[in-house]
């Protein structure tokens, strides 16, 4: 285990049970979602990143997307 992760495993076992088992739920639904991933982009064929990739353009051209500054604006 890493100094980091025993640092935080320290800082939230002095918080209720609670707080405790909503973090757990928390850590171990990130853990499960980041498995979903890399399962999912280890199947993922050269073909089927490249029908992905078509898709995007075409949506592109079609005007059917968003600058990104517009879904993650600058903080000013």
């Amino acid at each position: 285990m890493t100094e980091l992760l025993q640092q935080a495993i320290a800082q939230i076992q002095k918080l209720s049970p609670e707080r405790q088992n909503a973090i757990a739920a928390r850590l171990l639904a990130e853990l499960e979602d980041d498995r979903q991933w890399e399962t999912l982009f280890a199947a993922t064929t050269d073909d089927l990143w490249d029908k992905m990739a078509a898709m995007v353009r075409q949506e592109i051209a079609k005007g059917e997307t968003v600058p990104l500054s517009e879904v993650f604006p600058t903080q000013k």
